[in-house]
C-alpha cells in the first residue's frame, strides 16, 4: 500500500481496506492530486502521519436535486442575511477550516503541505472558494475541487463563525453548481450535518460510475 513516486499509479480503489485506506506516501503534486481525485481517492491525514490515500465505501455525496432547504433557512435566504462570494479569499477560508476545532479531532488534518498543494490547484482554477460575509467579515465558507468534465464538485472542508454561516453558502453554491449543469455533490464522509441538507450514502461502484460518465451524463 505505497505510491512513493509521483508517476506511480494508485492501484484499484478495489483494494482499499474496509475504513477506505487505500494507500500511503507519495506526494501532493498537482498531477497526483489530480489524478486521484479523478479515480475517487482523496488525501486525508494528520501531521504525524504519512500522506494517507482514501476512497471510502458507501460515499456520501449529495445530488443538487435532493438539497434540502429548512424554514428557517429559507426565510435567511429571502432576506439575503449573508452576501456569498466566489474565489475571493481562498487563502483565508482554507485558513478559517484548518483552525476551526471539531469533536473528535484532534489538531487538525488541514496541514501547511495541504494549504500550498490546494492553493496551486486554487490558482489552476481548479480548487474553488467560496465565502460568506456579514458585515464586510468572513463569517463563513467552504472550499473543493471543481471536476468540471465529470460535472462533480468534491466538497473539502467549510467552517462557520457565526451560525449558520456555512450552511448559506454551502446551499448558494449547490445551486450555483446544478445552474451549471453538475450533477453530484462528494461529500467523503458521512456526518449529520451533511445528511441534514440532503445528502446520502451510496455504494462506491454507483460513484465511480458518475466519475466515469456513465451516470447523470
Amino acid at each position: 500500500m505505497n505510491s512513493s513516486t509521483p508517476y506511480q499509479k494508485f492501484p484499484s480503489v478495489k483494494f482499499a481496506n474496509p475504513d477506505g485506506l487505500l494507500a500511503m506516501g507519495g506526494d501532493l503534486s498537482v498531477e497526483r492530486l489530480l489524478e486521484a481525485y479523478n479515480h475517487g481517492i482523496f488525501p486525508w491525514y494528520d501531521s504525524s502521519e504519512p500522506i494517507l490515500w482514501w476512497s471510502p465505501d458507501p460515499r456520501m455525496v449529495l445530488y443538487p436535486e435532493n438539497l434540502k432547504v429548512s424554514k428557517s433557512m429559507k426565510q435567511l435566504l429571502r432576506n439575503e442575511t449573508f452576501k456569498v462570494t466566489y474565489n475571493q479569499d481562498f487563502l483565508a477560508v482554507i485558513e478559517h477550516c484548518a483552525s476551526k476545532k471539531r469533536k473528535g479531532q484532534n489538531g487538525t488534518w488541514i496541514t501547511q503541505e495541504i494549504k500550498d498543494a490546494y492553493l496551486e490547484l486554487h490558482h489552476l482554477g481548479i480548487v474553488q472558494s467560496v465565502e460568506v460575509w456579514q458585515n464586510d467579515e468572513l463569517v463563513g465558507g467552504l472550499y473543493g475541487i471543481y471536476l468540471k468534465e465529470k460535472k462533480m464538485f468534491c466538497g473539502e472542508s467549510m467552517f462557520a463563525n457565526v451560525s449558520n454561516a456555512s450552511k448559506y453558502g454551502f446551499i448558494t453554491y449547490v445551486r450555483k453548481l446544478k445552474a451549471e449543469g453538475v450533477t453530484l455533490i462528494d461529500c467523503q464522509m458521512y456526518t449529520e450535518h451533511l445528511e441534514s441538507l440532503g445528502a446520502a450514502e451510496i455504494p462506491r461502484k454507483e460513484f465511480l460510475k458518475h466519475l466515469k460518465g456513465q451516470i447523470g451524463s
